[in-house]
């Protein structure tokens, strides 16, 4: 596993395994076990995804038994748009730490960008200086909502995580981050499985140079860029195959092959859609994910 150092100074892996999705609590627990089994030291969940309690019930057995140590863990979760505000987001941070069964949270996200984020942000601040969360961000922050909440916070976000994968390259968010000094994480780095991501031909044949396959050099063009990834994946072969991406990198010729493949927007989620807002904010969206979790 490597690292990327945040501006704060924190540590944090650039390689996470995700948890959305995941409706069975016994088998959450199973498939963060297996992960951290495998390598993996990021963990990432959400109020949202309704599988906190299961991700703290593995981490508390693979620490117990010594497997790992807590602090070689990095643990993120988010606050989610019906928690959004000064009051509400800091009883919600109590609520997502005491069913992670942790002392303190290594990244606390604000989920989406409504409702009063502001308000959020500034719980997420004072959380942060008292030293209950070691870092502290946003996820699914356009570019020009990262600059006006940057510029308009005593403590800036060290982590945007948003949509990023080879049809989506995002490199204007990208560009915007590294000027503010905001650390890129990556959601859906394989496209969710759209696009016949697993059989794309620029895929297989630039993967097929160094003896890897479609997925993982889609996502080690996602480390070259510097950009950490948060990968999920219920088969143990497809965690380990998802692990195995730190002994080859793309040159220079492989990843201009990767921009031919950027559509240049989402199929996953438009957030420049009003009617995404819309759905979210309803909570139409927020019941698609509780269903599924």
């Amino acid at each position: 596993m490597r690292n990327i150092t945040l501006k704060n100074g924190i540590e944090m892996p650039l390689l996470g395994f995700g948890v959305l999705q995941i409706k069975n609590q016994e088998k959450c627990e199973q498939y963060v076990k297996e992960a951290v089994e495998i390598g993996y030291r990021m963990f990432d969940t959400a109020a949202a995804y309704g599988n906190e309690r299961a991700v703290g019930n593995a981490l508390k057995k693979v620490i117990e038994d010594g497997i790992v140590r807590r602090d070689e863990l990095f643990v993120i979760t988010k606050l989610w748009i019906k928690d959004a505000g000064e009051t509400a987001a800091e009883i919600a941070f109590e609520e997502s730490r005491k069913k992670l069964q942790l002392d303190y949270i290594d990244l606390y996200l604000v989920h989406q960008p409504y409702n009063d984020y502001y308000g959020a942000w500034r719980a997420l601040e004072k959380l942060y200086q008292k030293g209950k969360i070691r870092a502290i961000g946003v996820s699914n922050f356009s570019a020009e909502r990262l600059t006006d909440l940057c510029l308009n916070s005593r403590i800036r976000p060290m982590v945007n995580q948003i949509e990023m994968h080879p049809f989506y390259h995002q490199d204007q968010a990208i560009r915007t981050m590294r000027e503010l000094g905001v650390q890129p994480q990556a959601w859906a780095p394989l496209c969710e499985g759209m696009k016949n991501i697993f059989s794309n031909k620029v895929l297989e044949k630039i993967g097929k140079r160094y003896g890897k396959s479609a997925a993982q050099t889609a996502l080690r063009w996602n480390l070259d860029r510097q950009v950490s990834i948060v990968t999920k994946s219920t088969r143990l072969d497809h965690m380990r195959e998802d692990f195995d991406i730190w002994d080859f990198s793309l040159s220079q010729s492989d990843r201009k092959l990767m921009d031919q493949l950027d559509l240049g927007y989402s199929e996953i989620l438009d957030y420049g859609n009003p009617n995404i807002a819309k759905l979210f904010i309803q909570k139409k969206i927020c019941r698609e994910i509780e269903k599924d979790v």
